[in-house]
Order: structure tokens, then C-alpha cells, then sequence
């Protein structure tokens, strides 16, 4: 036996050093390795004084050379394999191996960075994750000679990876289906890493991911809500908003639409504690606050209606009584006409509208100022109306009824309203509830310098209703106004 054990190159190295001083290597196809090339000579001692796991496989034979590092990847073929052709190793994989040796030996390099082989190095199948490259070695003919290879095993790293993105997409799975708009921001730029169906939606569903906020969003800049995002990642402290306004673009170049929301921004910390991202989730209750500022609005005109009462009966004393022919009929007329405004203002005061029509609603509300029944020409389909539209649609036109008795067509004798209903397709192909008033023969019209109550309650448009739209037009020769709503919602919000 040749004696290695004061062989420079093969000195220290733990494990496989006193291996390697210990082989026969007069029976191996390296032979001595006094004798061996310079190159192989420093790969061999380069990898035993490494803790990079390192393999080099030389020759023709393809004999492997290892370190420590890359024995204990070996399993219970290490020792065995030390000094041995490189099929002999790794036989069980040997389809997948070969062809990147056999490139190597070509002098074709081949580097990955994540493969993964089922191998049977421990007497069992097992999955196992490598990192590694094969680097050809030539000698100073350029004759490709064997192959270096720095290698790590990387099937815990991959492992903890895979069951991190399957917990990873669990959560956002469920961030999906949460309740409200959900999304997670990244770094101090608030970069969108995820956003839910909902939350996409509420922005018009941009192209936000991977995007900072104040590029992907930028009408909130100015808003202030980047500098609250700013805030909570500073700081670390949550941050809850409650019927918070704000202004949206659905996309670039779009009209700006408000919203109210509850919101909330919570800091997201990583395994050091270090904030790197922020946790977003908001629920859009502008139907909501609009609802309530409706429910404001309809209590203060209750109010202003019963401050007016007095008035109103006064003006329905007054013109009956210039009407009338005689004390009689005056008297049996003035009593129907505070039996009508009685039942007016049961819908008015208790919200009582069953299940009813337009028309059964337009007549209730006009019965107080229609004279002879030639004050009003009402046209329209029997239509079907929900409660809720009922008793705005009930409001609306008594303010419209009262301002036109006080300023408008009903001031005179001899002024008229037209009063039309219908449906109409909407351009997006819906089905809208259209309703017109129309003014003719009173005094020439002017649009008031302010604008109350009762002026804003006919703005507000028909409560319960989806996308319900108001136009005044003050035109000299007679007020005209259209309410237009979607019809579906028009004829069931209870």
C-alpha cells in the first residue's frame, strides 16, 4: 500500500480526509496521489479545508472525491462511495444525474439553483432539494479532465418555503372571501402585494399590485390617507376610521365618486418584530350614511311640515272657499280636503305605504290642490311600487304640489301640471322607473338664490331605490323636473 498519510493535499479535512489518507490508491484509477495533476491536487485540497459541501469527480472512470459537507448528503452510502465511479453513488437517480455530468465531461457548465431528485440514500424513498453547479476541469492542453462541483442541499429551506406559501395561500384565501375590501401593503412605500375581488372593485378595478399607493391610487394622496399609511408604519399603532369620506376614480381620467368607509390599518410584523407591511381592510357603507343623512332629512321635513300646518290649512280654507258656490258645498269640500291632508300625513308621519301603485300614490298626494280636476293631467301605466320609494315618491310630490301652489303653476287660476311615469331602457341595458313633472301657465320661473328643506329632500331622490337620479330645470316658462331610478329596486326595496 502506498502510504498517503503525509500527503500535503490530503491533510486535515475531519472525516473524509482520514478517509482519503487511508484508501488504497495503488488499486485505484487516480493512482498515488503524489502523482495526481495539479488541478486535481488543488480541488482535493481546497474542498477538505471547506465547509461548503464540495464533490469532484475525475477521470474517466469518474471517480468521486468529496468533503464532509458533502458526505453527510450521502447518507448510508457514504463511506462506501468515497474513491468510487460516480454512477455507483448516485444509481438510483442516475437518469437524471447523467445527463449533467455527461455535459459537464463535454465541457458544458450547468448551475441550479433548486432540483429536486426522489432518491433511496437512507434505505427508504425521500424527496431532497439541491442547489449545485458543475463546472467542467481542464488541464493546461484544455482537455476537460472531470468536474467540480459546490453543492448544498437545500430540502429544509425548501420545505419551510412550500409550507409557508401553503399557509400563505391560506390566508389569502380567506382574505378573499373576508367580509369587505382586504389588502396587504408592502414596505414603507405601501407597495400592493394582495388585494381581494371586493377591494379591487371599490377602486375599479385597477391594476394595483406591485404598485405603490400613491401611483396606484393617486386621487388619496391629497386625501391624507398616504400620510396615515405613513403613520401606522412609523409607529407601529393601528389605525380605525369610521364613516370616513373618500373620493375614488374608477379609473384614470374618471369622475371622481365619494364613498364613505370604515377602515382599518393594522401594522404587519416579521419574525424580528420589524414592521415590513400593512394590513388593510374597509367596508363601504356610503349606502349606509346616505340612508341615515335620507332618515335626517325626512325627520326634519316632518319637522318643517308640522311647523307649516297651520299654514297649509289656511290655504286650503282660502281656496276653497273662493271656489265655492255656496256655504254648503264649501263646507263639504273643506271637510274632504282636511281628511285628505289627514291621510297625507299618515304616510308622511308613521312611513306607512303598502304594497301600492304610482298612481294610487300620485292622486293621494294631489288630491289637496286639485280644484275641479283640471289642475293636474296625470298620465302613466299601472306600475308597482315598493314602500320605501312610496313614501319619498309621496314627499317629493307634495313639496313639488306645495311649492307649486305657493310660487309655481297652482299660484294662479290658471296654471297646469302635467305629471307623466314610465320605464325606459338605460344605456348599460337596465330597466329605470322615469317620472316627470311639468309646470305650465304660472308666473315666469327663476332658480332660487338658496335652496331649503324641502328642496333638498327632492334632491335626495326616492330612498331604497339603486342609482336614483334628480333633474331641476328652472326654465322661465315652467318648472320641470325628472326623477329616474332603477326599476327593480324601485318596485321591491321594503
Amino acid at each position: 500500500m502506498i502510504d498517503a498519510e503525509n500527503e500535503p493535499i490530503l491533510q486535515g479535512g475531519g472525516d473524509c480526509g482520514a478517509l482519503l489518507r487511508g484508501l488504497d490508491w495503488a488499486r485505484n484509477p487516480l493512482g498515488p496521489p503524489s502523482g495526481w495533476p495539479d488541478e486535481l491536487a488543488v480541488l482535493v485540497g481546497m474542498a477538505l479545508v471547506s465547509a461548503q459541501p464540495m464533490l469532484i469527480v475525475w477521470g474517466p472512470q469518474q471517480i468521486t472525491l468529496y468533503n464532509d459537507g458533502y458526505a453527510a448528503m450521502c447518507g448510508r452510502r457514504h463511506p462506501a462511495a468515497l474513491g468510487r465511479p460516480f454512477k455507483d453513488l448516485w444509481f438510483d437517480i442516475w437518469d437524471q444525474v447523467e445527463p449533467i455530468i455527461a455535459a459537464a465531461y463535454n465541457g458544458i457548465s450547468t448551475s441550479m439553483e433548486d432540483i429536486q431528485f426522489t432518491m433511496h440514500r437512507n434505505g427508504y424513498p425521500e424527496k431532497a432539494n439541491f442547489a449545485f453547479s458543475y463546472t467542467p476541469v481542464r488541464d493546461r492542453s484544455g482537455a476537460v479532465r472531470g468536474m467540480f462541483c459546490p453543492c448544498t442541499e437545500t430540502t429544509r429551506a425548501v420545505a419551510l418555503r412550500d409550507a409557508q406559501r401553503v399557509e400563505r395561500s391560506g390566508f389569502l384565501q380567506i382574505f378573499e372571501v373576508a367580509l369587505g375590501a382586504v389588502a396587504l401593503l408592502s414596505g414603507p412605500d405601501h407597495i400592493f402585494r394582495f388585494a381581494n375581488s371586493d377591494y379591487l372593485r371599490l377602486v375599479g378595478n385597477r391594476d394595483v399590485i406591485g404598485r405603490p399607493v400613491r401611483l396606484a391610487l393617486p386621487e388619496v394622496v391629497a386625501q391624507g390617507f398616504v400620510d396615515i399609511l405613513d403613520r401606522v408604519y412609523q409607529t407601529g399603532e393601528s389605525h380605525v376610521g369610521r364613516h370616513i369620506p373618500i373620493t375614488l376614480q374608477s379609473h384614470p381620467g374618471a369622475t371622481p365618486k365619494q364613498h364613505f368607509l370604515d377602515f382599518l390599518y393594522h401594522p404587519i410584523r416579521d419574525d424580528s418584530d420589524a414592521i415590513n407591511g400593512i394590513f388593510v381592510q374597509a367596508l363601504d357603507v356610503t349606502e349606509r350614511v346616505d340612508e341615515d343623512q335620507r332618515r335626517q332629512m325626512l325627520l326634519g321635513e316632518l319637522s318643517h311640515r308640522m311647523k307649516n300646518q297651520l299654514a297649509m290649512v289656511q290655504a286650503i280654507v282660502n281656496q276653497t272657499l273662493r271656489s265655492a258656490d255656496d256655504l254648503a258645498s264649501a263646507t263639504k269640500a273643506l271637510s274632504e280636503r282636511i281628511r285628505v291632508l289627514s291621510g297625507a300625513h299618515d304616510i308622511l308621519i308613521e312611513g306607512r305605504a303598502s304594497s301600492t301603485t304610482v298612481e294610487e300614490i300620485v292622486q293621494k298626494a294631489l288630491a289637496l290642490h286639485d280644484h275641479g280636476g283640471t289642475r293636474f293631467r296625470v298620465q302613466g301605466p299601472a306600475l308597482a311600487i315598493g314602500p320605501r320609494p312610496a313614501l319619498s315618491l309621496s314627499l317629493i310630490l307634495h313639496e313639488l304640489s306645495t311649492n307649486a301652489a305657493k310660487y309655481g303653476a297652482l299660484s294662479g287660476d290658471r296654471g297646469t301640471v302635467r305629471i307623466d311615469w314610465g320605464t325606459a331602457r338605460s344605456a348599460r341595458g337596465t330597466d329605470r322607473f322615469v317620472l316627470t313633472w311639468t309646470e305650465e301657465g304660472g308666473p315666469p320661473v327663476s332658480q332660487p338664490e338658496s335652496f331649503g328643506s324641502g328642496s333638498r329632500l327632492i334632491g335626495a331622490g326616492l330612498s331604497g331605490t339603486a342609482d336614483c337620479e334628480v333633474v331641476t330645470d328652472y326654465a322661465p316658462d315652467g318648472l320641470r323636473c325628472e326623477i329616474s331610478a332603477d326599476l327593480l329596486s324601485f318596485q321591491t326595496s321594503d
